[in-house]
Parts: C-alpha cells; structure tokens; sequence
C-alpha cells in the first residue's frame, strides 16, 4: 500500500477511510511526523521528497525513508497504512512551535476518524517538533484512538508533556521518549528561547514517572546493552552533538519499527523491566573525553 500524504492544512484524502475499513486485521496504521525547518509547500523543503518519501530525492542531507525503515512499500499483505503528515515548520522557531499545536489538532481528527473506520488506534512517530505536534494532538484525538507513540529528541518542555498525558486520549496512550545527551545543545536552545529559563525541555524526561511513559536514552550503555539482548543491536558510535541520530543511528529503526507494528511484542511491562530508563545529566556527553567520540554531526 502506497504511503498517503496528508497535509495539515488540506483535507483528508478521498479514499483512505475506505482504506483503512479494508485493511486486515493486525495491519498497523503509523502516522509518521517531521520537525522543524520542512514545508510541504516549498518543493526544495518538502518532507514528503524527504524523510516521509519511499524513495527520497537522492541529493538529500541527513536522509532516510522513514516510511522504508518502518517496514513499508514491500506490496505484502498486511503492511499496513503509512501516514506522511506534513506541516508548515519553517520560519522563526518561534512560531514554528506555535503552529505544531495547531497541526496537532489537525493531525487528531484525522486519527480520530481513521481509528474508528479501522477499529484499531493509530501509532505515531514524531522528531523534534514532530514530537510537539504528536503530543499535541492527544489534546483533541478520541479517547483511544492513538495507541503506541515514539517522540524523537522532542523539541518540547516537561510540562507541556504532561499536561498532553493528562488528556483523556493521553491516559490511554503508550509513550516511548528516545532521548540523547547528543541533543543536549538543542535542549538547552529551546529552553533559552521559547522558555525562557524558566521551562525545562522533555530531554529529561517527565517530572513524574508514568506507567504509560517510558524514556530510552541511546547514547546510554546500559540502554544499548538492553536493545541488543532485545535482538536489536544499535550502532554504539558516540557523537558530541546531534539532533538527528535518533532516526539516523544504524538499528534504531528496526526497534522503532517492531515497537509500532507490533506492540504486542514489546509490551510496556516487558520494556520498563529489561530497559534502565535512565538518563545522565546533561553534558555528559559534550564534555566527555576525546578520544573515544565520533564527532559532530550536522
């Protein structure tokens, strides 16, 4: 089944609720998110030539198929229904993470309807701001429509987290927060600009600790350790500043992709028992020694 294109500011595509009625049972329905800097309406910042394309535009930097890495295009029965939502995120970052609330509420109709044609909740995946917009849009989605949701380095706070899971929709939702201290510099960024000093950024997780959160930080041994007992071994090469190797990082997709299209197999239970949750202080990983460090990576 060919991936859909759904814009934040267009209609839904005539067709995909009879799509999603005729999908088989077990098909997993994913919507995946961009961050920031993309826009649907600008062809040389599209997402949907990018990251949410099958087959992304070649000269492309920091390039990679989402919707590949997740298992679809194969033509196999029972694939699924690959979601490419895009949204308007150029500008200042700013105004950007003001319209990713408004594109949440949009992408929560969208999965609200959906859910109820296919009778199965909907998975997300979001980086960065993608993450805000995923977060958002548990404000506005039907109780149970959104099932299993992966943030990448969201570009988020704390609070606002919470306040997402407090949602009628977040209380029934399962959230996986993959985190890095390679992130750290764009952490403390949104804090001193959007935040003023005064808001912590999602990079350390909730305040609280809840049964349908977990964090996973992939630059922590003891995390990759876990992942490889798992059966899915990451790529262990360290970096000093990163905001992208959470999709770019060799072997994370293939837990990303058995996390959302199979949740059963990693049940949350399961997860918070074998994955340590922990996460360092921040730093840590710019001011770690130089010689085992793998770089930067822009």
């Amino acid at each position: 089944m060919p991936v859909v294109k759904l814009n934040a500011d267009s209609a839904m595509p005539p067709g995909l609720r009879q799509q999603a009625r005729a999908l088989p049972e077990g098909a997993p329905i994913i919507a995946m998110i961009h961050g920031y800097r993309y826009s649907p309406s600008q062809p040389a910042n599209d997402p949907h030539r990018h990251i949410l394309a099958l087959d992304p535009q070649p000269d492309a930097r920091r390039v990679l198929s989402w919707p590949r890495a997740l298992g679809f295009g194969t033509d196999l029965p029972g694939e699924g229904l690959a979601l490419a939502f895009g949204w308007e995120a150029r500008g200042r970052l700013g105004r950007a993470y003001r319209q990713a609330g408004e594109a949440g509420a949009a992408l929560a109709r969208t999965i609200s309807e959906l859910a109820e044609c296919a009778a199965r909740p909907v998975a997300l995946i979001g980086h960065s701001l993608g993450a805000r917009v995923a977060l958002q849009a548990l404000h506005h989605a039907d109780p149970g429509s959104i099932g299993r949701m992966i943030l990448l380095t969201g570009a988020e706070f704390r609070d606002a987290a919470a306040a997402a899971m407090d949602s009628a929709a977040g209380r029934r939702a399962e959230i996986l927060n993959v985190t890095s201290r390679e992130n750290d510099l764009f952490d403390f960024a949104i804090e001193i600009w959007l935040g003023h000093g005064q808001r912590q950024a999602l990079g350390f997780g909730l305040d609280a600790p809840r049964r349908n959160w977990i964090d996973l930080q992939i630059d922590h041994g003891g995390t990759l350790d876990a992942l490889r007992d798992l059966s899915f071994p990451v790529d262990r090469t360290p970096l000093r500043l990163s905001h992208w190797t959470p999709y770019l990082r060799e072997g994370l997709f293939d837990f990303y992709r058995t996390a959302l299209g199979q949740p059963w197999a990693l049940p949350m239970p399961m997860l918070r028992a074998r994955l340590p949750g922990r996460i360092e202080p921040r730093w840590s990983r710019l001011l770690a020694p130089p010689a085992p460090m793998g770089g930067l990576r822009a």
